[in-house]
């Protein structure tokens, strides 16, 4: 796929944390979410920056976060180096929203 079908499309890149603890777990603790927040990266291709984060926040709870907080957000301007990043370049382009959670 060459970079001219994509001229006109915008990757935003989210970068946060992110949690499963959360209001609607069971149990909820939030002097642990400190403690149980990973680094998130989402990257994803929206109308503008509200419709990218509404878009963040929706696949974050689908992936079983309860909590989030969004620290900053751009455009990606093209295809990055890193492998991990690239396929999650692609993905969204492909209309996917992909979030990359670095545990560890």
């Amino acid at each position: 796929m060459s970079d001219e079908c994509c001229e006109d499309v915008h990757v935003y890149v989210l970068v946060g944390r992110a949690s499963r603890a959360g209001p609607l777990a069971d149990g909820y603790d939030p002097s642990e979410d400190e403690n149980d927040a990973v680094p998130v990266n989402v990257l994803l291709t929206a109308t503008d920056e509200g419709a990218a984060i509404s878009r963040a926040l929706a696949a974050l709870a689908n992936e079983g976060y309860g909590r989030a907080e969004l620290d900053r957000i751009g455009i990606v301007d093209g295809e990055p180096d890193d492998p991990t990043f690239a396929a999650a370049y692609w993905d969204a382009i492909d209309g996917e929203v992909a979030v990359i959670a670095f545990h560890g």
